[in-house]
């Protein structure tokens, strides 16, 4: 890796507080995100992650708290167009009517951002950074699961982001095209020097790529640091998350 300062922003959660019908989903969260990072998310169902995301990428707005990016607040004027962000869904988020090379250019040609021909270039380059050259003229149907993430990933990068959010890339895929996706995503962001944020709750993901992991329960952060640190942490409840597996045990099942 170069010496350059990374290209990606800082992004900090200070007191993030949201409820729902007077019920309590996210509970005073606090941490940052440093430039070029690879920050995950993590925790079970209805640990908070989802509703987390949707106030990242301002879908939703804190009771109390704040979200700042490079130090400024995210609803402030221009902040969110300042920064380039980009997002790739759990789905991948496709549109089944257009080829590969339209759903991967539709940001630059429904914003007539750029010439057609100069479209056509960035899109055959991002394609190719995925290992996806020549698939331009394909309809999303003709593809497996593994190429339909990597298609949204080249979606994301023709703005050449600055943050990257993700929202579980792993769902839906067989292990092997798991691990595929998770090196995908450390290489751009080695490549690119962009900060990533990955929500999943899938472990070896997590571990697997991430510099610093946040686990999430019940809107709470029960614990936040490197990888070791998190498997290191002697709270019962992060224990619990991190071992369970699916080994069936006669002597603790019930009939």
């Amino acid at each position: 890796m170069s010496d350059e300062a990374p290209q990606g922003v800082r992004l900090e959660v200070r007191r993030l507080t949201k409820s729902y019908n007077g019920q309590p989903v996210l509970h005073g969260l606090d941490f940052a995100v440093e430039r070029g990072e690879v920050f995950v998310i993590m925790g079970p169902s209805g640990s908070g992650k989802t509703v987390l995301l949707k106030h990242l990428i301002g879908l939703e707005t804190p009771d109390e708290g704040d979200i700042l990016i490079e130090g400024e607040p995210a609803g402030s004027p221009g902040v969110m167009e300042r920064y380039r962000m980009a997002m790739v869904f759990q789905s991948g988020a496709l549109l089944n009517s257009l080829n590969v090379g339209e759903n991967v250019g539709l940001y630059l040609t429904e914003h007539r951002l750029k010439p057609p021909a100069e479209i056509a270039r960035v899109v055959a380059e991002k394609l190719e950074l995925l290992g996806l050259k020549g698939t331009e003229e394909k309809l999303p149907g003709e593809l497996s699961g593994g190429m339909k993430k990597r298609v949204a990933i080249a979606r994301a990068l023709v703005i050449e982001p600055q943050l990257i959010f993700y929202d579980e890339p792993t769902s839906e895929l067989d292990p092997l095209i798991a691990v595929t996706i998770g090196q995908e995503i450390l290489r751009l962001n080695h490549r690119m020097r962009v900060t990533s944020i990955v929500v999943t709750h899938d472990r070896d993901l997590a571990f697997g790529i991430a510099n610093r992991i946040a686990l999430l329960h019940e809107g709470r952060i029960l614990a936040i640091g490197t990888p070791d640190a998190v498997q290191a942490d002697p709270n019962p409840l992060v224990q619990q998350f991190l071992k369970a597996d699916f080994r069936f045990n006669p002597e603790t099942s019930t009939p």
